[in-house]
């Protein structure tokens, strides 16, 4: 049992379980190495790392971050090394300082999405799968394939039975039902669910009349969408039997705890590590300091607590 203070901050996760409920997010940590001399990475939930697939990929053109209110854009477009160049040179680095794995994937079919899962699968250190076919940076794809049920269906049904390790699956939340995905995802054998990933949007310099990202669009992160992450993760909470991990514009403990009131049983850090690259475990902290004072004996006991609801 792990404790912060008098307060039991682990947590489960299908049969995934970490010393606490905080992750740190795919495409915000890197591969985790970067923080190594920041951060002790065992003391961080597990890391997200950036999202793999089979060849490395350059990504899309600069500039691609933007600031907006509340949030910001991205349009990093997928870059990674490949998932052979993660394996052979960083792994052992995160293994070596305790960190716990997701690791975060991707490819073009679903046949590159299984090879890829396959690569991964059994890896030492790694603790789950998490299959992202919800990039809206991605156009190569014809249309965020996570939005499609029969499309995410599909890939899932392929990646399923090339892996052993669970099998999260991260959905997009630019569609109109999000329980349409991911119930198809659970049908075809995830393990989890990972709401929500950005919402695209766009960012516009005026004086030159063009978009301020290269590519477009891009992805909204931050504060300014967790309203929308919040009642994605509730609905998808009372629509799937397994578990759901709560993503979008979290900073403190107590947005966390909110996404746990929700029906979330973990979540993941993405934006807030910008500018406080220890933000998974401060805001581990800020949830036990929350349930101690509260008098709440382990945050796990906060999951699906949410009440109220019925009347309006």
């Amino acid at each position: 049992m792990t404790t912060s203070a008098g307060v039991d901050t682990s947590v489960t996760i299908g049969s995934v379980r970490l010393p606490t409920p905080v992750i740190a997010a795919s495409g915000t940590f890197g591969y985790g190495t970067e923080f190594a001399g920041l951060v002790d990475l065992g003391a961080v939930g597990a890391i997200s790392i950036k999202g793999l697939s089979l060849a490395p990929y350059a990504g899309k053109p600069a500039p691609r971050l933007v600031e907006t209110p509340a949030g910001m854009l991205n349009a990093i477009g997928l870059q990674n090394i490949g998932v052979d160049a993660f394996l052979r040179e960083r792994l052992p680095v995160l293994r070596a300082a305790g960190a716990r794995v997701v690791a975060n994937f991707w490819g073009d079919s679903p046949e590159e999405f299984a090879a890829c899962a396959e690569r991964l699968d059994g890896a030492p250190g790694v603790v789950a799968l998490e299959l992202n076919a919800a990039s809206p940076n991605r156009p190569e794809w014809g249309s965020i394939l996570a939005t499609d049920p029969v499309a995410l269906g599909g890939i899932v049904k392929a990646v399923r039975p090339r892996v052993r390790l669970p099998l999260w699956v991260k959905l997009s939340p630019n569609v109109g039902d999000i329980t349409a995905v991911g119930r198809a995802a659970e049908s075809e054998g995830a393990d989890a669910l990972c709401a929500i990933n950005t919402l695209r949007g766009m960012g516009v310099d005026l004086q030159a009349r063009r978009p301020m990202l290269r590519a477009g669009t891009g992805g909204l992160s931050g504060p300014a969408i967790k309203p929308v992450a919040l009642a994605m993760v509730w609905a998808l909470a009372r629509a799937v039997g397994i578990p759901v991990i709560g993503i979008g514009g979290i900073r403190t403990g107590e947005d966390a705890l909110e996404f746990l009131c929700c029906g979330a049983r973990a979540v993941q850090v993405g934006t807030a590590i910008f500018y406080d690259p220890t933000a998974p475990v401060r805001i581990t902290e800020e949830m036990a300091a929350w349930c101690r004072r509260h008098g709440v004996g382990a945050v796990a006991d906060v999951v699906g607590t949410l009440g109220g609801w019925e009347r309006g």
